[in-house]
């Protein structure tokens, strides 16, 4: 199962979803851990150090900082985009799907946008 970590952008009603239904989710969102106004080299870093599977909306900075992490040779754990333009219910099923059968090592240095 995926460690999550939630950006501070992303959709607090998808994650009260992906929590009712997925049992015994590990997900920390930004916002706990201090880093509500981190920027995304930041964040990536904090998630790397912890081996967290960022989820988010930032379509724009994210991919392209997570990217030249990869390319710097720094780890990425991982970085799942999901697009504003999906229903809510469509992004709760494919983040539990995605989160009830990945494996941690599967998402290292992948960055995948939702819908997959």
């Amino acid at each position: 199962m995926l460690r999550l970590l939630i950006d501070q952008d992303l959709d607090h009603v998808i994650l009260r979803g992906l929590l009712l239904r997925v049992a015994n989710l590990d997900v920390i969102t930004a916002h706990q851990v201090g880093l509500s106004n981190a920027s995304d080299p930041e964040l990536l870093a904090w998630a790397a150090e912890h081996e967290r599977v960022i989820v988010t909306h930032d379509r724009r900075t994210m991919p392209y900082h997570a990217t030249s992490r990869i390319a710097r040779s720094e780890k990425v754990p991982g970085v799942i985009v999901v697009s504003r333009q999906l229903p809510i219910s469509q992004v709760i099923n494919e983040l539990e799907i995605i989160v009830s059968c990945s494996d941690m090592s599967e998402w290292e240095n992948i960055v995948k946008h939702l819908p997959l």
